[in-house]
Parts: C-alpha cells; structure tokens; sequence
C-alpha cells in the first residue's frame, strides 16, 4: 500500500470531486483554498496521474473519474462502519431460547416493548423444542414450556395459558355457529399429534359437561402453528392456547366460541443458570417479560 496517501488528501480529492472551483471545496473543508490546491497537486504525484482539468472550473479527467466512486465509497462505509460501532458501544447480546411458536406468536410481537424499555439489550432468538443444558455454546436464558420442575435451575413462573376452541368466520359461515358446545361434536375438529403437554378435546367438552363417544376428527397435524393455520383456512375448528391467537382473535381472523375455557396444566417459566439472573442485562430482561406475562394473564382470565 505505497501508494495509499494520508486520510486528509482522500479527503480533499473526494471534496473536490463534487464540487466546480478550489473555493468552493476549501469552504466546505474550512481550509484555505491554496490548502487544497496542495492537497490534490501532492495526491497527483503520489499516484502519478492526472485527476483534474485545471481551468474556471474543476473537471475531472478519465483517471480522476474512476477513482473518485471508489474513494467516495471508502469514505461512505468508513463513516458507516464506525457510527454503528459507536452505537454499540454499551450494548450487550443476549441470546434467548424458546419454542417456535412462542417466538412467533407471543415473544416476537412484544420485543418492540422492550427494546423500548433497553435499547442496550439486543436480543437473539433461538428456537428449539430440546431441552437446555446451558453449556458453553448454549443460549444465556430460555423460555420453556411445562411444570417448573427444573431445581438446577434458576425458574420464574410467568403464566399459564387458557384453551377455548376457536374458528374462522369462512367456516361459520358455511357450517353454521354452534349455538352450544354439544354442537361441536357434527364440525371437524382440529387436533395435533404427540402434544402431550396440551388438553386434548376430550378435556375440553367434560368441562363443558359433555360426554363425547365419538367427534369428528380432521387432520392431525404435528405443531401448533400448522393447527392454527389449518383453522385460519377454515378447515375446522382448533382448541387454541390463548397466546398463540391473541393477533388473530384481535383483527377477527378468528373467533373464539362460547364463554367457556381451562386452564393449561403446563405453563411458560422464564430459566437461566442459577445466579445468571443476577446478571444486570438479564435481570432486566426477566422483569421485563415478567411484567409483560402478568399483563398477559390479565388478559386471557
């Protein structure tokens, strides 16, 4: 790099590309004009080429012409690069493991609440279903769904989800709104496949004080997104955890049948390694997404 010259003569070169005369570059430089003459007559013999035609006004030659995109642009990503280096500075990344459907339906929407609240606390989202070890490579906090059980590890309960069925209105419309929940045993009903930690149907009408001997069953279908979305195109009618169709009950892509539901048995528990939550970027973060919980709660009751 011999012939990389000092950051000021770039600078002068790139100033004087944009505009016609020494004056008015050494005006927006706040140096004399005979500075920037020096300037770009010392770049020229550094480079060995031409880059202006000198006359009434500045003109660029061939030479003059390609370099100056290219320094330019240097100058752009130089000034780019080191705000947002500033911008970091104070900043700290914490990595966040949850399901896929927790992030997408209940997390995701709220993080503007807390960047907010911690501009400093720039969050990454893991998702997974796999238990957390927090090893080495493992996230700093989680998000788990189940019974807070979990003694190794530092636990705060943040709530516990409702079940009601929900619908599109397409599929009232074209099968009728069940006037009772006897009625929903002649819909298709939605259910999903291995959910061991969630009520299935049969819970659901003995609330109701119904006793099913039969119901017609749609596809199974492996995760709760697929079910909801199933729902959505009005295939049938899901039993829905009240987090993940707060958005859809809210735009009426969606709507919740009779004033009837139970409580999940499992719940969402914030988890970190025990004496992580004293950790100020994740002390923070806890006490955020507890207040956001107890507000959810609220809510769903």
């Amino acid at each position: 790099m011999r012939d990389l010259p000092p950051t000021a003569t770039l600078r002068a070169f790139e100033v004087a590309t944009r505009h016609a005369t020494f004056t008015a570059a050494s005006e927006e430089l706040h140096i004399t004009q005979s500075a920037v003459s020096h300037q770009l007559k010392n770049l020229e013999e550094i480079w060995g080429l031409q880059l202006f035609q000198r006359g009434k006004t500045l003109t660029l030659t061939p030479a003059g012409a390609a370099l100056a995109p290219i320094v330019r642009e240097f100058f752009h990503k130089l000034e780019a690069t080191l705000a947002d280096q500033r911008e970091q500075v104070g900043r700290v990344r914490l990595r966040v493991s949850t399901t896929y459907s927790f992030a997408l339906k209940w997390l995701l929407p709220r993080l503007p609440s807390l960047a907010e609240q911690h501009p400093e606390i720039k969050v990454t989202i893991e998702s997974t279903d796999d238990a957390i070890n927090f090893s080495d490579n493992d996230p700093d906090v989680a998000i788990r769904f189940g019974y807070g059980n979990q003694p190794a590890l530092h636990s705060a309960f943040m709530f516990r989800e409702q079940l009601f069925p929900v619908a599109s209105p397409a599929l009232l419309q074209r099968l009728g709104t069940p006037v009772g929940p006897a009625e929903l045993l002649r819909y298709p009903l939605l259910t999903r496949d291995g959910a061991d930690l969630v009520p299935k149907w049969e819970i659901w009408f003995k609330q109701a004080g119904i006793s099913m001997s039969a119901m017609q069953e749609s596809v199974r279908f492996a995760d709760t997104n697929m079910t909801i979305e199933a729902a959505l195109l009005g295939q049938g009618i899901a039993l829905a955890r009240s987090g993940h169709v707060e958005k859809e009950i809210n735009d009426g892509s969606l709507v919740r049948l009779f004033n009837l539901s139970f409580p999940s048995p499992a719940a969402y528990y914030f988890v970190c390694p025990k004496g992580a939550e004293t950790q100020t970027h994740i002390h923070h973060f806890r006490d955020w997404l507890l207040e956001e919980s107890r507000q959810a709660q609220q809510n769903y009751l």
